[in-house]
């Protein structure tokens, strides 16, 4: 895709002369209408005005280019106006504008644009370029100049990649330096191309080498390595957004904005020369998507699977809370097998809530695909997640077996390694094709491949799932403590997944047989359910130091999910050590299962927790059914969960 592609002829107006900002952006509005790039012009000039309230979008050197992701934008597009007597935008360096660019990007949508207009952004860095856009007297004379300026580079970028560029200028260097650097601005569509080419341009005039990641949009691009970090002399973090800083522990760390590196990218680089800076002291846990080379493979898939559960959290503990008022305010007695969703206003809160909870699945799979391999995985791992939640095989329809929460996981390091190597296997194809990736060969082959992946999986949890039923009935009660231990440690073991799901459905079928073993079976089924988010809720507060600061945050959430009978309310904190802390909740609901047994507590009512323990039988036992394996499960995770590195 070429520049011209996105800016248009007839979106091209020139020698125009606007009385200020607001009459600049109402011409290059209507311009991008004229064109066709936009579904409602009102939406998208007030997309444009909030972007401009965040501060002026106006770089300098005359230059201006306002640009919004809005869900008002029907297609990505390019206007451009010249204003030779120039305009006010409110440039930091105090000058008119006369080159103005304003871009529409569509919200949600593909990325291959941004690519191109990075393109572009370099490219007006170059003075004489941007004087002679100024002067064109037509639009096709406009174009041409985009075009010509655009092929060189394009020339240049392939003769680097192919080892051919010409040598960096011939500049004496002031002193061996190794400088990296890091550009990033909120939107990532302009300054930091921009402020990346002005640090790139300033380091060869002084003879020294430079790389710089840029964080735009697009996910980020030429990525510093750890080997690159540990062998540089100091960093420049040109940023007006958080960055991963904990990578540039102990290295000397210049700091400033992209306007800085826009407008003063030399006395940066002096700077870095001369070693004009402090040694950056890390501090805080380490962010998201923090990439280490030197980790170890545990490690790195802990750092993937904490960005899936740090994003689906939210989900986990909105939904389950919303789930729970709707048990507070439904009347059981209308339709005991229905509790939730009896009363209009329990069902709307059970129905949002409910919506937000599906969630949980593809948004967990989503991000850990994302941590892998960048944006490009969002989509395949969201799909995958998705899968593993509709439980989608290749049986006819109506043979769906769901694999949940264990289904998730797969799927989502899974779609992150498997776009990794698409990654790989497309590398070789021709540069022009390279804006075609993240928008159709990634998705298109990675959502095919990842269904096929999940469809093959998904049976395979669903025979475990009844092969584990098939054990639960043929052991009857005849040994009601065994089985009592058993049910409840299965509620504990996957949260939702197919061993809990077994358990449940075991609870269901006996219920429907409608004896006091089925309801003694189902309480200890849901006393066993309610152990884990109660366990982890007590031992964010006893045990501070086994759990982050985040947990420990979100840990009192949990006495409400454990008691509405949400068991997903402990995945989170399952899901980033489940080596101690699955088998520490196992063991209290275990407990918990074989005391509700022991003490013959019953239960007549599917779901519920403390809503429905008025019908429950020998309620004051089961209360001390509860507790106990609360406090074991807690006390277990004490002894089992290390301290964490606050």
């Amino acid at each position: 895709m070429k520049i011209t592609d996105l800016l248009k002829k007839e979106g091209v107006s020139l020698n125009q002369t606007v009385a200020d900002q607001n009459a600049a952006i109402d011409l290059m509005v209507a311009l991008h209408d004229k064109v066709g790039n936009l579904n409602d012009k009102a939406a998208f000039k007030a997309a444009i005005e909030a972007r401009e309230a965040k501060g002026s979008t106006a770089v300098g050197m005359g230059i201006a280019v306002p640009h919004a992701k809005s869900a008002a934008v029907k297609q990505p597009g390019l206007v451009a106006i010249t204003v030779p007597s120039g305009v006010d935008y409110k440039s930091l360096d105090g000058k008119e504008s006369n080159l103005l660019f304003m871009i529409a990007a569509p919200e949600g949508a593909a990325d291959t644009h941004l690519e191109v207009l990075s393109k572009l952004m370099t490219m007006l860095m170059d003075v004489n370029f941007t004087k002679s856009l100024v002067e064109a007297k037509t639009a096709d004379e406009f174009l041409s100049l985009i075009d010509k300026q655009e092929a060189e580079r394009d020339k240049k970028e392939a003769e680097k990649e192919a080892g051919k560029a010409p040598a960096a200028s011939a500049a004496p260097a002031k002193k061996t330096c190794n400088i990296l650097a890091v550009t990033a601005c909120p939107t990532g569509i302009a300054h930091t191309y921009m402020a990346a080419e002005a640090l790139e341009q300033s380091a060869n005039d002084n003879g020294i080498s430079i790389k710089v990641e840029t964080d735009g949009s697009g996910g980020a691009k030429n990525v510093l390595t750890d080997a690159e970090i540990k062998a540089a002399d100091i960093i420049i973090v040109a940023a007006d957004k958080n960055v991963e800083m904990a990578r540039f522990n102990g290295k000397k760390v210049i700091k400033a904005s992209t306007a800085d590196a826009i407008h003063h990218s030399a006395d940066l680089i002096n700077r870095a020369i001369a070693g004009d800076a402090a040694v950056y002291q890390h501090s805080g846990p380490v962010e998201a998507g923090a990439s280490f080379d030197n980790e170890s493979a545990g490690r790195k898939a802990y750092k993937h699977l904490m960005n899936g559960v740090s994003h689906m959290l939210p989900f986990v503990i909105g939904g389950g809370i919303l789930i729970a008022i709707a048990f507070l305010l439904d009347d059981y007695s209308i339709d005991p097998g229905n509790f939730g969703s009896n009363t209009p206003i329990a069902a709307w809160f059970k129905s949002i809530g409910g919506t937000a909870f599906g969630f949980m699945l593809p948004i967990l799979a989503g991000f850990i695909a994302q941590s892998i391999a960048d944006r490009p995985g969002l989509a395949v791992g969201f799909v995958g997640g998705a899968l593993a939640a509709s439980g989608a095989t290749f049986a006819a329809p109506g043979g769906n077996v769901p694999s949940a929460f264990l289904g998730a996981l797969v799927a989502g390091f899974a779609a992150g390694y498997l776009v990794n190597g698409l990654k790989k296997i497309t590398a070789g194809l021709p540069a022009a094709l390279e804006g075609i990736k993240p928008v159709l060969i990634y998705p298109l082959c990675g959502i095919l491949i990842i269904g096929l992946v999940m469809c093959a999986i998904n049976p395979i949890v669903g025979a475990l799932n009844n092969w584990i039923y098939d054990i639960l009935e043929g052991m009857g009660t005849g040994s009601t403590l065994i089985l009592g231990a058993l049910l409840g440690a299965m509620m504990a073991t996957d949260m939702g997944g197919p061993l809990n799901k077994a358990a449940y459905a075991f609870g269901l079928a006996s219920l429907a047989a409608q004896n006091e073993t089925g309801f003694m079976i189902m309480a200890a089924i849901m006393v066993g359910g309610m152990v884990p988010p109660i366990a982890i809720a007590l031992a964010t507060i006893f045990f501070k130091k086994k759990f982050t600061v985040a947990e420990r945050k979100s840990g009192p959430v949990n006495f409400i999910m454990g008691l509405s009978f949400i068991t997903e309310g402990a995945i989170p904190f399952a899901a980033a050590d489940p080596l101690h802390v699955i088998p520490s909740l196992m063991v209290g609901s275990a407990v918990s299962g074989a005391l509700s047994m022991l003490f013959k507590c019953s239960l007549r009512a599917p779901h519920g927790g403390i809503f429905v323990f008025p019908v429950v039988g020998n309620v004051a036992m089961y209360l001390v059914a509860l507790l106990a394996g609360s406090l074991v499960g807690c006390f277990m995770l004490g002894i089992l969960k290390k301290d964490v590195e606050q």
